[in-house]
């Protein structure tokens, strides 16, 4: 007794890969069930920012998700504690508790990092 298996390419490619095809359907689900998530948990405006993509490599397909925001590095990893100096004119001015600050220099004590792109894949698995 034998058995013969034949694949047919045209088919297993448009399976996997194609635009339309199941598995790339799934991946675009789940890849925007992630940047969903991500953008509820990214701080402030930052959610406004993410965007999200599939695209085919060489080994298959890949879900993409990015935080086009420029700080986004910052809260991603954290900083560590640093000095704020302006850049254009003499003095910073902001805000504390209502009152309006002037200060030459600023210790900033730095922050924790939020890597809400992390639990956003953690969560949308």
């Amino acid at each position: 007794m034998s058995v013969d298996v034949r694949i047919d390419q045209g088919r297993l490619h448009r399976f996997l890969r194609l635009r339309g095809g199941r598995a790339y359907r799934k991946m675009q689900e789940r890849t925007e069930r992630v940047a969903r998530i991500a953008e509820a948990e990214a701080p402030g405006r930052m959610g406004r920012t993410i965007t999200w993509r599939v695209i085919e490599t060489g080994r298959g397909l890949q879900g993409v998700v990015e935080c086009h925001h420029r700080a986004a590095r910052y809260v991603l990893e954290g900083t560590r504690p640093h000095i704020i100096r302006p850049r254009r004119k003499r003095v910073l001015r902001f805000e504390v508790g209502g009152r309006e600050v002037f200060a030459a220099l600023v210790r900033h004590p730095g922050t924790r990092a939020n890597n809400f792109l992390g639990r956003a894949l953690r969560r949308g698995r």
